[in-house]
């Protein structure tokens, strides 16, 4: 395994070791034991899969509080964009985000830390992700961040006019929201 650290602290790329032949190929996908040792504890205690289509944009959403969940996230089939917005309170790198493309191909992964808001955009036919959480889902606890806010300015590497959006996730907040 191959850990890649990022320009914002906490958030890493994960790069399996993949044992290939003739007959297909082979992975561990997790060990707790590994993830320990590199990122210190996180239980996951909850993992999650969405299929979206070609142009779905998910996000970019987060948990607060108690509720606030660190995940793992990868791609089964397809390929995504995969973003992480740091929306730390003075953190020096509050509003910065990170997109990284995950895919069946290069099987990366993402951890993203507690603190962070996340989405993703699907740039294949349709892609299956996966994402473990470190935390259950709060319903009362979930923020999130308009996709397009032009304070982050992200490019989803999709025609705007190709997005799909949930009716939830036009309506989302501005990062400029979490600081007042």
């Amino acid at each position: 395994m191959k850990i890649i650290k990022t320009n914002i602290e906490g958030l890493l790329i994960i790069e399996p070791t993949i044992f290939e032949d003739s007959r297909g190929y082979f992975m561990e996908s997790f060990s707790q034991k590994e993830f320990q040792n590199i990122v210190g504890k996180i239980d996951f205690v909850q993992e999650n899969e969405s299929k979206s289509k070609y142009g779905v944009v998910r996000g970019l959403h987060f948990q607060q509080g108690e509720y606030a969940q660190a995940k793992l996230v990868r791609v089964v089939i397809g390929s995504v964009l995969d973003v992480a917005v740091d929306i730390r309170v003075g953190s020096p790198t509050f509003g910065q985000h990170l997109a990284i493309e995950l895919s069946e191909d290069n099987k990366r992964q993402l951890f993203i830390p507690r603190g962070f808001a996340h989405g993703f955009s699907v740039l294949s036919e349709e892609a299956i992700f996966q994402y473990k959480c470190d935390n259950y889902y709060n319903p009362q606890s979930e923020g999130a961040i308009l996709w397009n806010d032009p304070q982050l300015n992200i490019d989803w590497k999709i025609p705007q006019e190709n997005i799909l959006l949930s009716d939830k996730d036009k309506t989302n907040n501005l990062l400029s929201t979490l600081l007042t």
